[in-house]
């Protein structure tokens, strides 16, 4: 096997490792994730191997992890429809890995159309690109993504140029085919975004979880690798809150 398949297959069996730890902890949508993308890899895999065994043994694995992804999937079903549907990520003071991908991509998908993000502190600059981060993830993750309601506070200063950040960021959403609708409410506290897919998270700290890094630094330009503010996220679905 050639060393570029053997790093995928490598690939493969952390993200394995992850679905099934995920799926021992009941965070059973980030578990969904992680065997479909492992199944995928392992499929790059199997179709660039020589040896039949080996193809073989590959055969066998993907069709467990299918398996395992689908009853995955019907626990996820039968939670929200009955509205139990909960997971919390704990984000630890200082951790890295906890970029606005790793901590939504397992709540998006291609039937996403629309998003309503309620936070207070959308207001000095690096809260605005904090929102142009978020929006970037949407638009790589969601093909159908067309809309998204920003409420937010008005800065109390002028000089932090809030309004025409968000102009501008309006603009270049709209070339895009993405309209963002922005709402000012002088009393906001709940930090809230909701998934046209009916997933709703809350964040302690809304978008802005991470922590001030130098210029240059490892991580000014990459989440992943940006230190973080201790915060827990929760995530339900819209059945769960209907029925509380």
């Amino acid at each position: 096997m050639s060393t570029d398949l053997t790093a995928v297959e490598a690939a493969a069996v952390k993200l394995v490792t992850r679905a099934i730890k995920d799926e021992v902890s009941g965070k059973f949508q980030s578990s969904l994730v992680c065997y479909q993308e492992a199944i995928e890899l392992f499929m790059t895999v199997m179709n660039g191997c020589k040896e039949e065994t080996k193809k073989k043994n590959y055969k066998t694995r993907i069709c467990e992890y299918m398996d395992r992804a689908e009853q995955v999937k019907a626990t996820v079903s039968k939670l929200t429809s009955e509205g139990n549907y909960h997971d919390e990520i704990r984000i630890d003071e200082g951790s890295t890995h906890n970029s606005y991908s790793s901590i939504f991509n397992a709540y998006l998908d291609d039937t996403l159309t629309h998003v309503e993000v309620e936070d207070a502190y959308i207001r000095s600059f690096h809260q605005v690109c904090n929102f142009v981060r978020f929006c970037e993830v949407l638009v790589l993750k969601c093909p159908r993504f067309k809309r998204i309601q920003l409420t937010t506070t008005e800065a109390p200063d002028p000089g932090q140029e809030q309004k025409s950040h968000l102009r501008v960021i309006t603009g270049h959403l709209q070339r895009r085919g993405i309209t963002l609708t922005v709402t000012y409410a002088e009393h906001l506290h709940d930090r809230e975004i909701r998934f046209s897919t009916g997933w709703i998270v809350k964040i302690g700290r809304g978008l802005d979880y991470f922590k001030r890094v130098e210029k240059l630094d490892l991580g000014y330009f990459d989440q992943e690798l940006r230190p973080c503010h201790a915060t827990t996220v929760n995530v339900f679905h819209k059945s769960h809150t209907k029925r509380n």
